[in-house]
């Protein structure tokens, strides 16, 4: 059997400034179950990608294992990938990094991947701002292995077939936040006019951005007695407000809005409006943002929307003051100065 996408498509496909079609940013035909929220999340990436024109060999994308890590499988085929160990996408996302910065990178996790057996990794990821978009697809259970409830499954919630948990959930964007994360949004699969700006806004971000999308499990969490079911989340979802995102090649001033609350200008020129805001949230005060993410759990809801984001970032290549050539294209003699200079370094750390 073959979940290879077919090669024809209809030639009048419409074109991004590269030229290339939305089609070219897809993968392989996915093999998770109909009806998924991953699949969702996948063609937000792939509209996010399309539409912001970025040439696909620009991108590294890079997971851990379960059914969110499989998913990129079936986004930007096109582009460099690699498929980790359970919880360790951060370290190879983190050495990629360094050793290329011209890349995008963009890891994909899931709530076992990242709350559970990788947390430790989450959180110096988050802490040390490495310049990458961290998308969680979170379900809140293990669906690669029947179901059983994650790290990030609430209180009370109850999976098709099992008991209410009986612990508390760990909230990865309150985690994020106190940790130091530069840029933190939470969305729900079913929602991609909320979700697509998200990760635009995010690729455009410098530093650690995580967007935590709340995406059912049709097979084993989609029950009434479950908070991450698509019914639960459609009545309880409450939206911090509405998000454009404008690339910087937009003339501006056709894309304005009346009543917009906040315009961010982001690092590499690209701006992002922000409508209605909820009025207990300050998406650029951390303590703000925190406070407001617990009044929402407190009263049963989930927020979703930007956040929060740190107006001036500084990445890791920023704080350790990194070559700003990528380390493939430094010769031998720039990355073996010779025993000279390893003797000054030495000295200098006595």
């Amino acid at each position: 059997m073959s979940y290879q996408v077919p090669r024809f498509r209809h030639p009048e496909l419409p074109k991004n400034e590269l030229g290339y079609t939305k089609a070219d940013y897809e993968g392989s035909i996915s093999t998770l179950c109909a009806g998924c929220g991953h699949d969702s999340i996948s063609g937000s990436i792939v509209r996010a990608c399309h539409e912001l024109s970025i040439e696909p060999h620009k991108i590294a994308k890079l997971s851990g294992i379960g059914c969110s890590s499989k998913a990129p499988t079936y986004f930007l085929g096109n582009s460099h990938g690699f498929n980790s160990v359970h919880g360790r996408m951060p370290s190879v996302v983190t050495g990629a990094a360094l050793a290329n910065r011209d890349l995008l990178y963009l890891g994909v996790s899931g709530d076992g991947d990242t709350a559970s057996i990788g947390m430790g990794q989450f959180a110096h990821v988050a802490r040390r701002n490495l310049n990458m978009v961290y998308i969680v697809m979170n379900n809140g259970c293990y669906g690669l292995t029947k179901g059983q409830d994650s790290a990030t499954a609430d209180e009370g919630s109850a999976s098709k077939k099992g008991e209410p948990s009986p612990f508390g959930a760990i909230d990865l964007c309150a985690t994020a936040l106190q940790l130091g994360a530069t840029f933190v949004a939470r969305s729900f699969s079913g929602d991609k006019e909320q979700l697509v700006p998200l990760i635009k806004a995010a690729i455009s971000h410098r530093g650690f951005a995580l967007i935590d999308v709340v995406s059912p499990c049709v097979t084993f969490n989609n029950n009434p007695q479950s908070t991450k079911s698509y019914e639960f989340v459609r009545e309880h979802a409450e939206a911090t407000g509405t998000i454009d995102f404008v690339p910087m090649r937009t003339e501006i001033t056709t894309e304005y809005k009346p009543g917009y609350t906040h315009e961010v200008t982001m690092h590499d020129g690209s701006s992002i409006h922000l409508y209605k805001v909820d009025e207990d949230l300050n998406p650029f005060d951390r303590r703000s943002a925190i406070n407001t993410i617990e009044d929402h759990r407190a009263n049963g809801t989930i927020l979703t929307g930007l956040i929060y984001m740190d107006e001036d970032s500084r990445d890791l290549h920023d704080v350790m003051e990194t070559s700003q050539r990528p380390l493939n294209e430094l010769t031998e003699a720039e990355l073996c100065p010779g025993n000279k200079m390893l003797q000054n370094i030495n000295a200098s750390l006595r």
